[in-house]
């Protein structure tokens, strides 16, 4: 019998703060681990059956830290547009974050679930829901460790003029977007029961790489 969050977080609690963050059985534990072996990290996640509440815990942090690093990148980033953006928008960029992207990844799961049955995929919207929300949550770091390389640019071309070239300052926005793909093809393989993530992971760059220009397209056009 699977026990229930409370009793989980009373056993959680009573651990010592070293093992908490760095057992096993930590969080920290975990995310490292699945950057070297996604595969079987989401196979154990699937095993596991987090509760809805657990899933969406995880969904928020990711959420969090989206919001954090694109805030870095709008507004610690000192150019005309950041300081534009300081107040209201900033407040909507978190609202989008924390509603927005936790509504648009539920749909995007349920989309991905419902294809991958088209092409003989097994796993149920739950599972491609776990393997999802596992995967941004994973990833997360590396977008915010992109922000900071951003700021870090930045302020060295205050320095070295070089930094604030374009094939230099603007590549730091768009690293944690690779991982991100990477390992959520990982994880819609393992949750369907595909053998190969290459096809899913050329499916899903496109699908990153349409976004983008139409991101870029709509943001010229004052849209977005």
């Amino acid at each position: 019998m699977r026990a229930t969050d409370s009793e989980y977080i009373g056993d959680y609690a009573a651990q010592p703060r070293r093992r908490i963050l760095f057992g096993r059985d930590s969080l920290t534990y975990r995310v490292l681990f699945a950057w070297f072996a996604m595969s079987r990290s989401t196979l154990e996640m699937i095993r596991a059956q987090p509760t809805e509440g657990h899933l969406l815990f995880l969904l928020l942090w990711s959420d969090l830290a989206f919001f954090l690093s694109w805030t870095m990148k709008a507004v610690i980033v000192p150019n005309d547009k950041g300081v534009a953006i300081i107040s209201f928008e900033i407040g909507g960029l978190l609202l989008l974050a924390l509603i927005g992207r936790t509504a648009a990844l539920y749909f995007f799961a349920m989309v991905v679930a419902a294809v991958a049955r088209i092409f003989g995929g097994r796993g149920s919207w739950r599972d491609t829901r776990i393997a999802i929300f596992w995967a941004v949550f994973v990833t997360s770091p590396f977008g915010v460790a992109a922000a900071l390389l951003s700021v870090l640019f930045t302020n060295l071309e205050f320095y070295y003029p070089i930094f604030g070239a374009p094939w230099i300052s603007v590549p730091p926005y768009y690293m944690g977007l690779v991982p991100f793909v990477w390992y959520i093809s990982v994880g819609i393989a393992r949750a369907q029961g595909f053998r190969k993530v290459s096809p899913i992971f050329l499916i899903m760059s496109v699908v990153s790489l349409v976004g983008i220009i139409g991101g870029m397209y709509f943001h010229a056009r004052g849209l977005i």
